[in-house]
């Protein structure tokens, strides 16, 4: 089921189509990845440290999210302890 063509225009008419269609694709896989960054990252800490700095590299958006995490976790087992020492 392959589409013939009648001349090299059709050929380069229809490859300039699949490159746009490519480009388009890897821009949206792009938008996407970026996106879920910055959905990675507590939006407290968004707000507090500005969103743009997700934006600068995997890496430290990555170290951000997890230390992030494990302060989070820190001060949570900080305020059981000490609502378990009140009572």
């Amino acid at each position: 089921m392959s589409k013939q063509y009648h001349s090299f225009e059709e050929i380069d008419e229809r490859l300039k189509v699949l490159n746009l269609q490519r480009l388009i694709a890897q821009e949206s896989i792009k938008l996407q990845f970026n996106s879920a960054k910055t959905d990675l990252v507590p939006q407290q800490l968004r707000q507090g440290l500005g969103a743009t700095f997700s934006q600068k590299g995997t890496i430290k958006s990555l170290v951000i999210t997890f230390l992030s995490s494990k302060l989070l976790d820190f001060i949570k087992s900080k305020r059981k302890s000490r609502n378990r020492d009140r009572s």
